[in-house]
């Protein structure tokens, strides 16, 4: 899979470059630009973070590594309550002390349970109408409810039993279901908390740019044992490669599939901008939120599901497995995929129930 997705990323680049030589046509080459131009947003959202990671891994060890032992999960799981391209990779991988079980929590759990904690709950509920918040909480509940699908998958695929990737996943699961419970009875309360607790990830990050810039620049850091910003850009780097091709191919899918999908958002009751949003939600959360005040009522619910799992899968999580452990790309985007796709069949069937 990791050999058909790189040659699938590689012709997306060479639709995008060709075209922008040929003086951007067809659009493809204004993919091809906006795919380097994340190179910015993305080195700011967790160059910061990945030269933290060692510091918060060591002054955290004392009390996670213990706490994890007696409830027989490897310390690693802690970096999937991160997202996979903000600290939530380089934690699990300084804290496992197995090898494949960080690499799965680094690579599969924090793209999607780490992802939904850190980015898309507290940057939808602030993007969303008020009067939408609903619709995007009862989505977000049953992309949690059918998460399991997803983790249970892409641990298969990366060579972890069924019973040790639920034993694994059991802190998950606890903050899942509390997490369901809190947007279920105090949604106000959850959308305050996790904006503090955004902004605090936020502030965190760019004490990590700083220090490392300052490093770099001067030769000298006051906290030991950061990892160098070059390293961190070096991870960057690779991937807005991977997006050069990526939202090129994307944008091809999203024309030759638009015709399809309109035929299944009717069968699903679901109007042109619900559907049109899942697959700009496989390339970041941010295009499908946007999108949230055309949509329909049940589409509001099924794309907000969607994101739980899916979100990105097309875009910078494939460019940072990509990156990092190219041979776990099967894994994520299984994980992803039939995560995502278990979450709209049951948004679907539950707005059935309930519409």
């Amino acid at each position: 899979m990791n050999r058909v997705l790189m040659v699938i990323m590689a012709a997306g680049v060479l639709i995008g470059g060709i075209d922008r030589i040929l003086g951007n046509r067809r659009g493809y080459g204004a993919k091809f630009e906006e795919g380097f131009q994340f190179l910015g947003s993305t080195a700011l959202s967790m160059a910061g973070m990945i030269c933290l990671a060692p510091v918060i891994a060591d002054v955290l060890g004392g009390a996670i590594i213990p706490l994890y032992r007696i409830i027989g999960v490897d310390p690693g799981m802690f970096g999937s309550l991160f997202a996979i391209d903000m600290g939530g990779y380089q934690l699990a991988k300084e804290l496992a002390m197995d090898p494949l079980v960080g690499s799965y929590s680094g690579i599969v759990v924090s793209s999607i349970f780490g992802c939904t904690v850190v980015f898309t709950i507290p940057v939808g509920m602030g993007m969303v109408r008020k009067e939408d918040r609903v619709f995007f909480a009862r989505g977000i509940m049953l992309g949690l409810a059918s998460m399991p699908v997803g983790l249970a998958a892409g641990g298969i695929l990366a060579e972890i039993s069924l019973i040790e990737c639920i034993r694994q996943n059991l802190p998950v699961f606890v903050l899942s279901l509390l997490l369901l419970l809190g947007l279920w009875k105090i949604p106000e309360r959850m959308v305050r908390g996790f904006c503090v607790f955004a902004k605090g990830i936020h502030c965190l990050i760019t004490i990590g740019l700083i220090l490392g810039a300052v490093e770099y620049l001067c030769g000298y850091n006051p906290v030991k044992g950061m990892a160098p910003l070059t390293e961190a850009m070096e991870v960057v780097a690779g991937i807005g490669i991977v997006m050069l091709g990526s939202l090129p191919a994307t944008e091809f899918l999203q024309r030759i599939l638009k015709r399809p999908f309109q035929f299944l958002g009717k069968r699903a009751g679901m109007n042109a901008a619900g559907m049109t949003g899942l697959l700009a939600g496989a390339v970041s959360a941010i295009p499908a939120i946007s999108m949230y005040q055309d949509m329909d009522e049940r589409g509001k619910v099924v794309n907000a599901a969607f994101l739980v799992s899916a979100t990105s899968i097309l875009a910078a999580h494939m460019g940072f497995a990509l990156s990092t452990e190219p041979e776990l790309l099967g894994a994520m985007f299984g994980a992803k995929i039939s995560g995502g796709v278990a979450a709209v069949l049951l948004a679907v069937v539950v707005e059935n129930k309930t519409g």
